[in-house]
């Protein structure tokens, strides 16, 4: 049978930039094998299928794999699922559109702005709130597996910690932007570091204040090879976990915070993430991820 996908760019409102992802509009009868496999075959980042929802209230249930393995949440597979459906149900349509999308997370509820000749913007709201969690970690040999210098890790009070909205992440903060442009990411010592921390399938998400882009508040590399990624342009689920440290480590005041995460650009693919924090009592009460994508092809799938 025909199955119809398409692919968009997403955290970024031009096309070949930011985080490419395949929508598969019709995953219904698909093994999870055969979802694995088709994954590869696109070879990006991250590919979900999409499927009808078990509660009928909702706009769809989605799957989300990398080539390496299927992730209960993620932030780009949202983003861009969520602009797909609404591009697709209100084709041609200037309008705001509120979905919810059943992952394996639990339910996400997303916020689309569709407005003619311009690029679609959704955001959602984090279905779990950032978690510290306890972990080993050996300074020098998460250096060595970067090729970066131990006393290049942490500025300020940052330093690095595990923290989860879903997947978990190593948050590492680096000194600065050239400290980040220089890191060479070995697989090999990168998993005899973890193989201690008690997280021994942990991607790292490195980053440091400032950007390229002058509004950007972070800029941040992340590196997955447990998921099969070898770098990803743009990380919305490590975002989401970042949300947690970010907070801890800065002691944001109680009230809003809006700050933009830049990724990707030493890949060419730049991205901007778009990160609301809503702190009460000192901690977080709610968090945001959003971001803009566009299409840039559509075809079938004969299987």
């Amino acid at each position: 049978m025909s199955r119809a996908y398409s692919i968009y760019d997403v955290f970024t409102a031009e096309a070949m930039a930011g985080n490419p992802l395949a929508v598969v509009h019709d995953g219904e009868g698909l093994s999870d094998a055969a979802m694995q496999a088709i994954t590869r075959e696109f070879n990006l980042s991250e590919t979900v299928f999409v499927l009808p929802p078990q509660n009928r209230a909702h706009t769809a249930s989605i799957r989300i794999f990398t080539p390496g393995r299927e992730l209960p949440f993620a932030g780009h597979p949202t983003v861009g699922t969520a602009i797909a459906l609404a591009e697709l149900n209100h084709a041609g349509a200037s309008i705001d559109v509120v979905s919810v999308l059943e992952e394996k997370v639990g339910p996400v509820r997303c916020a689309v702005r569709l407005q003619e000749g311009k690029t679609s913007f959704a955001e959602f709201d984090l279905p779990r709130l950032s978690a510290r969690l306890e972990a080993t970690l050996d300074p020098a040999a998460i250096a060595d597996a970067l090729c970066i210098s131990a006393a290049d890790i942490g500025f300020e009070n940052h330093a690095a910690s595990v923290w989860s909205a879903g997947v978990p992440f190593l948050m590492l903060p680096v000194r600065d932007m050239a400290t980040i442009g220089s890191v060479t990411f070995n697989p090999l010592l990168w998993n005899k570091a973890m193989a201690h921390s008690g997280h021994p399938q942990l991607s790292v998400y490195l980053y440091c204040r400032g950007g390229v882009d002058h509004r950007a508040a972070f800029h941040a590399r992340m590196f997955a090879p447990d998921m099969g990624i070898a770098e990803d342009p743009a990380t919305g689920g490590a975002v989401a976990a970042l949300s947690g440290a970010i907070h801890h480590f800065d002691g944001l005041s109680d009230g809003q915070h809006a700050l933009l995460i830049e990724q990707g650009v030493e890949m060419g693919r730049p991205s901007l993430i778009h990160l609301h924090i809503q702190a009460e009592k000192g901690a977080v009460a709610k968090a945001r991820i959003g971001g803009e994508a566009v299409r840039i092809a559509s075809g079938v799938l004969y299987l």
